[in-house]
């Protein structure tokens, strides 16, 4: 049986060597091995290229690390929760890549098989894969994305035993289980440490072959950041958006499985009965996402992809971002509804870039919306100043293209099909010269 050593988290952090590729788990602070990276922290180590979904919150995970210029160089997916990260990359002060969440999910898991790389119709056609090596495959163009390896992988289980296999609780298993196979030394950080055989062999995840190091740290409300408590999810409610979340709840039928994604989307969740038989999914990793809980927080629930504590409904499962990913990208999720800054004429997409800032907030908006067998659009017809969001061309970068199928807004629901944008409905209270009036975009009744 392999040795698998036991450390405290300075001795584990003190395996990190300055100018390493260092991958790291979680989901903002949930399933991040918060315990490792503050020792770590301490350390002299510099020069480290970290490859994260996000880089932790302020002051907490890798961000301390951020704060003590350990970074060198950040690779992920949504880098926008943590407004220093932001700060850093427009200061030049980091090097950053940007990668959708599902192609960063998969490129850890191909490295971690040792396949070099795959082919994804994510993110082609868009500003993230414009110097990335194309090819049309059955039909439509997908992107060539190379498998990412790292010197060292960080990760957070609830158990292990002294052999190194490991358990994940819940949403924790997000990109832990992938980056621990991924690495030349893996440092697992666990709630517990058991000793070999008190393991279901069944619940194993990660098994002993792959970690290096243990290390036993009980989480604390702290390292749970924003995920501690349901109440710091400040979640604007008013009677549009709900108006907007009613319409969309519409449109799904008993036994879909529906992507919400974070913002307005979200409200939909919260108006789903079990009499509708809806199933949600969440990207890090859940199917059967029920309401927000009333008080609580990450150490008592699942969270979803805005990092908001949620229960779970009966049925439901758990698995990690990599497989989450694959659900999308195969087909097998019925209906997404995002948000959106613009949409246009031909049903192209435009959601996650703003130009003159930095592009650090990516997620997984580019899987779903060329990956879900249909795509709802929900958002303000226009934004603060008056200027029209539904456009006859994007100005905006393009987060997917053709593939709206239904624009819900606070003046009407239009579809798209063939490039054209119809008339559905007009919301209540709106007449037809009014939507005209604020619609940049050519549209038929």
């Amino acid at each position: 049986m392999k040795t698998v050593r036991r450390l405290d988290a300075r001795d584990a952090a003190a395996l990190v060597p300055s100018g390493a590729v260092m991958m790291v788990g979680g989901f903002g602070m949930t399933g991040a091995p918060a315990r490792v990276l503050h020792a770590l922290a301490e350390t002299d180590v510099r020069d480290l290229t970290y490859i994260a979904n996000n880089i932790g919150e302020p002051g907490l995970g890798g961000g301390r690390m951020l704060r003590n210029g350990q970074i060198k160089k950040a690779i992920g997916s949504f880098f926008t929760s943590n407004p220093e990260a932001v700060e850093a990359a427009q200061t030049g002060a980091i090097a950053f890549e940007l990668m959708p969440q599902g192609s960063l999910a998969e490129a850890i898991r191909a490295g971690g098989a040792g396949i070099g790389g795959f082919y994804t119709p994510t993110a082609a056609g868009t500003l993230l894969a414009a110097r990335a090596e194309t090819r049309i495959i059955d039909g439509a163009t997908q992107v060539f994305v190379p498998a990412l390896r790292a010197d060292v992988a960080l990760v957070r289980a609830w158990r292990a035993d002294s052999a190194g296999n490991l358990i994940y609780r819940r949403t924790e298993q997000n990109f832990n289980k992938a980056m621990a196979t991924a690495a030349d030394l893996v440092i697992a950080e666990a709630e517990t440490i058991v000793p070999v055989g008190q393991l279901d062999p069944d619940q194993i995840h990660t098994s002993g072959n792959f970690v290096d190091v243990l290390v036993e740290a009980q989480t604390t409300l702290e390292d749970l950041g924003s995920s501690a408590d349901i109440r710091a999810a400040d979640q604007q409610v008013d009677a549009t958006r709900l108006r907007i979340a009613r319409r969309a709840l519409a449109e799904l039928k008993t036994s879909d499985v529906v992507n919400l994604g974070i913002g307005m989307p979200t409200l939909v969740a919260n108006l789903i009965t079990s009499e509708h038989g809806i199933i949600l999914h969440t990207e890090n990793g859940m199917l059967g996402v029920g309401p927000a809980p009333e008080q609580g927080g990450a150490m008592d629930y699942p969270v979803n992809a805005g990092k908001i504590p949620v229960t779970a409904l009966p049925g439901s499962s758990y698995f990690d971002s990599a497989d989450s990913f694959a659900m999308i990208r195969g087909g097998h999720i019925d209906v997404a509804i995002m948000g959106g800054m613009q949409v246009d004429e031909r049903g192209n997409l435009a959601n996650w870039a703003i130009p003159g800032r930095p592009l650090l907030g990516v997620g997984g908006a580019m899987d779903l919306a060329s990956g879900a067998r249909r795509l709802i659009i929900t958002m303000m017809h226009c934004n603060r100043d008056g200027s029209p969001k539904v456009v006859p061309r994007l100005t905006l970068p393009v987060t997917a293209k053709g593939a709206v199928n239904l624009l819900i807004t606070d003046l009407a629901v239009f579809a798209f099909e063939d490039e054209a944008m119809r008339l559905v409905e007009l919301m209540p209270g709106v007449s037809l010269d009014e939507l005209r009036q604020k619609t940049a975009a050519t549209f038929s009744i």
